[in-house]
């Protein structure tokens, strides 16, 4: 097993490309290529992480918040992050993380806290555009086939729940092949005219130099005619945030002692109880006050997120339940999260969760 076969599997579940701009997401530090024995999982890097990495004989460490988040430029045991990357380069141990591109996955962080709440009709607050990509070409019928199930292989032709989707409607294309061409058909100088089919097939943007390598792979003609289009249609299961609905409506107070529960936090703040029962939950895992908007307009009950400021406690009114959760608990679940998610692709591989509590916030009760 190497670092790269990790990354490979963390990066099928969330494309590195889905993440934010501000975002610094990936390999950190290390080698792809270096052996690795065991997997370190914690939602930070800390000098007690690294310890612990050390002893337990991890090679990678998998975080949701990055080390290095802001600019970088020098790399010294003066400060914090510079004593964590040091050490971490000494112990030779990578550091990958996996962080606002695992937000925007309803499957990620904020699915792992549905489950708490074992919310059903799930899907994203905030659809992410931009994402899709359609991908005209133009082929021979008798080859239709095969570069249909080329590109299918290389990740295209997914809607939603569906598999294999592509339309093609036949046509006729002409050519001349000029001096030095090799052409499938048709003779040098000599305009021709060729039956075939316009096929069309939408893909993710992360897969598109792998669909169209398929394309140029499988296609028979010497120069392949094709268009890439981006598509403004939202990808199913992507975005920020999640709403979804309780398996049975409850009251606001028993919402609030639901999460203390559920979410280890000994202390919620939250707006004006509005004196409705909950049916429908949104929730965003961390700093969420941006979705707030989102969150009122789509009719939830109540809003479920961390890290809000005084004054938006004032923006629901009376609208829905507002409640800071806490930005530790609201994504505590990554561990288990992630090392479910290996463990189908690694069964017998060592994914081990930090022992550490990496809790910044302390509470006085």
């Amino acid at each position: 097993m190497t670092v790269g076969d990790i990354i490979a599997r963390l990066e099928a579940m969330a494309p590195p490309s889905l993440a934010e701009s501000y975002d610094n997401v990936g390999l950190l530090v290390g080698d792809r290529s270096q052996r690795c024995q065991a997997v370190l999982l914690s939602l930070d890097v800390t000098e007690a992480v690294l310890e612990e990495a050390e002893r337990r004989g991890c090679d990678l460490v998998v975080s949701h918040h990055p080390l290095i988040f802001g600019g970088l430029r020098r790399v010294t045991e003066d400060d914090l992050v510079g004593r964590l990357l040091s050490r971490a380069i000494r112990s030779r141990i990578s550091l990958y993380a996996i962080h606002t591109n695992l937000d925007n996955v309803v499957t990620g962080i904020n699915g792992w806290l549905a489950d708490c709440f074992h919310l059903r009709e799930r899907r994203p607050l905030q659809p992410l555009a931009g994402t899709l990509r359609k991908l005209h070409t133009f082929v021979p019928g008798q080859h239709l086939p095969a570069v249909r199930q080329a590109l299918f292989d290389a990740g295209a032709g997914h809607i939603g729940q569906y598999s294999g989707c592509s339309f093609s409607v036949p046509g006729t294309g002409s050519f001349r092949a000029e001096a030095g061409a090799s052409p499938m058909v048709g003779q040098i100088g000599v305009d021709h005219y060729e039956a075939e089919d316009r096929l069309e097939v939408v893909f993710p943007a992360w897969r598109e130099s792998k669909v169209v390598s398929a394309l140029l792979a499988t296609h028979p003609y010497e120069e392949v005619a094709y268009d890439i289009v981006r598509s403004e249609n939202p990808m199913p299961g992507l975005g920020a945030g999640l709403i979804g609905r309780l398996p049975e409506p409850m009251s606001e107070a028993s919402l609030l002692d639901h999460i203390q529960q559920a979410c280890g936090t000994p202390c919620i703040r939250h707006s004006s109880l509005t004196g409705r029962t909950v049916q429908t939950l949104a929730l965003c895992g961390g700093a969420g006050a941006f979705l707030l908007p989102a969150a009122i307009a789509s009719g939830a009950d109540a809003y479920l997120t961390a890290d809000l400021k005084y004054h938006e406690f004032f923006q629901p009114e009376g609208r829905l339940l507002l409640a800071d959760i806490g930005h530790f608990e609201s994504e505590q679940g990554f561990m288990e999260g992630i090392r479910s998610y290996l463990a189908d692709f690694f069964p017998t591989f060592a994914l081990l969760k930090t022992e550490i509590s990496t809790q910044p916030v302390h509470y006085h009760q």
